[in-house]
């Protein structure tokens, strides 16, 4: 079994490596693309001037020098911050209420002794909801969304929530996949409901691993507000869409600079959140 597994390994890596070397050479050979047409004379000045223009070199009144610019860029921050709570609260609420029946274990009735005949029919109708909540993009979810309602957070963290469900869906299927299935069964063989099963049965084994994911999902979300604002979900990355069709440089630095203590806070939070878990 070991021995099977290493030439598993060996060949992903063979076939990994025979798939850049694939790659690289139908860029070269046949787009004939040319990596020194990126840095011609025309590309060099374009790049200077927008990297100038971030630091504000020749510019009366950049946007990190003025209070007003400060204060906006503050109040969006937290504007995403909101967006990236509420997203994850969305979509953690909507895997816990489905995640028992998409547990492979339970569909089968290996976990609770109780086999029934839409166990089955559950799991694949919620997994397949699933893959289907995670193969559309967040982007595009945003884009629907928005143009079903109209722009603004909600609609942005109800985008984020509509992807990070089938995520979080699937990962808290598989963790309940791989539980201890004893304690679980006692339950149920001592009466125990569905209910029962998921609050005293597998909560408490599996609350450490779902906490671990949601954290992680959180990180996730508050990287991607930026890309659903572009769409006009609000936050940060509408102003960041603005700043940037308006050539408004100093406007994109503050921004950045913002965005990044958020995701350094997340980053944070999310690290000592899980020493205490463990």
């Amino acid at each position: 079994m070991k021995k099977r597994r290493v030439s598993f390994i060996k060949g992903s890596v063979y076939a990994l490596l025979l798939l850049a070397v694939g790659s690289w050479t139908s860029i070269f050979m046949l787009e004939k693309a040319s990596l020194s047409s990126l840095f011609s004379e025309q590309n060099m000045y374009y790049a200077g001037k927008f990297f100038k223009g971030l630091f504000g070199i020749g510019e009366e009144n950049p946007a990190f020098l003025n209070g007003e610019s400060w204060k906006n860029a503050l109040g969006l921050t937290i504007e995403t911050l909101v967006m990236s709570i509420m997203a994850t609260g969305f979509s953690t609420i909507a895997a816990l209420l489905t995640v028992i029946p998409a547990a492979r274990n339970v569909a089968d009735g290996s976990l609770t002794l109780v086999k029934k005949w839409h166990g089955w029919l559950s799991f694949g109708a919620i997994r397949g909801g699933y893959i289907f909540s995670r193969a559309v993009p967040e982007l595009v979810w945003a884009m629907i969304i928005i143009f079903i309602f109209k722009p603004g957070l909600l609609p942005g963290a109800i985008a984020l929530a509509l992807h990070n469900f089938g995520i979080l869906g699937k990962l808290f299927a598989e963790v309940i996949e791989d539980l201890d299935s004893r304690p679980v069964r006692n339950l149920s063989s001592s009466g125990a409901g569905r209910l029962q099963l998921l609050l005293y049965g597998v909560l408490p084994a599996v609350l450490p691993r779902f906490l671990t994911y949601i954290l992680y999902r959180w990180e996730v979300i508050m990287r991607t507000t930026i890309v659903v604002g572009f769409v006009g979900a609000g936050g940060l990355g509408q102003q960041f869409k603005l700043s940037m069709s308006f050539f408004h440089y100093t406007d994109i630095t503050l921004l950045l600079f913002f965005y990044l203590i958020l995701v350094f806070t997340a980053d944070f939070i999310s690290e000592k959140a899980r020493l205490f878990i463990k």
